[in-house]
């Protein structure tokens, strides 16, 4: 009966979670050109046609995947040397980093947002420059992806063995090649599960977007901008291809982790023996 109770609430959860994704879903192929979006008229690829000749719609996208691949480039490289810094301090100031590094993450998007913008806005008024617009998107992407690639890379570090770097070393390695040859082996797959998934939350952001945009459309904020005007079923196609994008990619991250844990597995047992 309790095993019952538990497969009945997590289906319930599920059903809550994904249901309205998976109308969005269909009504994306609907064939309708009438004032009601919600009546089945019948299976077309239209919306989706329209969608890829849309000018501002390619616009968007391309903002949005250069924005993405630059802030997980930058997110990745700076995250990497961040965690390597934490890994390498004592007990008490790892622990207050690791507090600093957190607090993005817990602290509402609208507050990281509204204060990014306020620094652009009084950076650009003492140093002069452009104002809000690509440069500041990037940066502000870079800043709220660094705590997710430091906690992805971190663990990674904690698993090595710590002597097989002065080893290298010891040995006549050059400290940078120790390290590339070493180290960044031993963490590749934190810092690509990192990469991927600074990918992925620098497309799916809205609300940090949307107060360090400017002028500069990303989709998420043109997706906003089509449902003040009207509810298009174009929105409809354009948030499947979204959910399809991030939903690969988180596919992707899960079946890195699945095939690492075999590997820790065996190298655990390595040690034991």
């Amino acid at each position: 009966m309790r095993k019952v109770g538990s497969r009945l609430y997590v289906c319930l959860i599920f059903l809550f979670l994904y249901a309205p994704i998976l109308v969005l879903i269909v009504f994306s192929f609907n064939d309708t050109e009438t004032a009601s979006r919600t009546v089945w008229s019948g299976f077309s690829l239209k919306w989706y046609q329209r969608l890829f000749e849309d000018r501002l719609i390619l616009e968007a996208l391309r903002n949005t995947l250069l924005i993405a691949v630059i802030a997980a480039l930058g997110s990745t490289v700076l995250g990497t040397m961040a965690a390597i810094g934490i890994n390498s301090m004592k007990k008490l100031p790892r622990r207050i980093m690791m507090n600093v590094t957190n607090f993005p993450m817990v602290n509402p998007e609208i507050v990281t947002g509204v204060s990014l913008m306020l620094l652009f806005v009084f950076a650009v008024g003492l140093f002069g420059g452009r104002s809000l617009g690509m440069g500041s998107l990037i940066a502000a992407h870079i800043t709220f992806c660094l705590p997710y690639v430091i906690l992805s890379v971190l663990p990674k570090l904690r698993q090595m063995d710590p002597n097989l770097y002065e080893a290298a070393q010891d040995l006549g390695c050059p400290p940078v090649w120790a390290f590339f040859r070493v180290v960044l082996p031993e963490i590749a797959p934190g810092i690509v599960t990192g990469a991927i998934m600074a990918f992925t939350l620098s497309i799916d952001d809205f609300v940090i977007s949307y107060f360090t945009s400017g002028t500069t459309q990303t989709l998420p904020i043109y997706i906003y901008s089509m449902t003040r005007r009207r509810i298009s079923p174009e929105i409809n196609a354009l948030s499947t291809v979204l959910f399809a994008a991030v939903l690969v990619l988180l596919v992707i991250v899960n079946v890195r982790q699945a095939k690492d844990r075999p590997r820790k597995r065996e190298k655990r047992e390595g040690e034991s023996a």
